[in-house]
């Protein structure tokens, strides 16, 4: 399994409209990509520190492929709402490690 990690600032202000945009625009364009599993959204409560959204991929060519063909759009919606760049990481969940957050995941 694979986790896209995002970190980017984000207004405060506008936290609601943005989460709004996430749960309603966002996550139906996820659920339709091959290989998603889940997204983790991580907000802070003061401006100093940035929002972590997780993503989860069966495979780093699905993560890839959402990197590539469908990401850029779903930038476009939340730029609005951010304050920074986004920086993106794409990492290798070591399952083996948490055993009983994979099996929630597939339950």
């Amino acid at each position: 399994m694979f986790a896209r990690i995002l970190e980017f600032g984000v207004k405060l202000e506008k936290k609601a409209e943005f989460i709004k945009v996430l749960k309603n625009q966002v996550v139906p364009i996820l659920k339709r990509e091959t290989g998603f599993v889940e997204i983790l959204p991580f907000f802070p409560e003061t401006p100093e520190v940035k929002a972590i959204n997780i993503s989860l991929w069966n495979t780093r060519a699905d993560a890839e492929h959402y990197a590539k063909e469908t990401y850029p759009a779903v930038l476009a919606m939340v730029k609005p709402f951010l304050t920074t760049p986004v920086t993106t990481k794409l990492v290798m969940l070591e399952t083996t490690v948490c055993e009983h957050f994979v099996e929630s995941l597939v339950a």
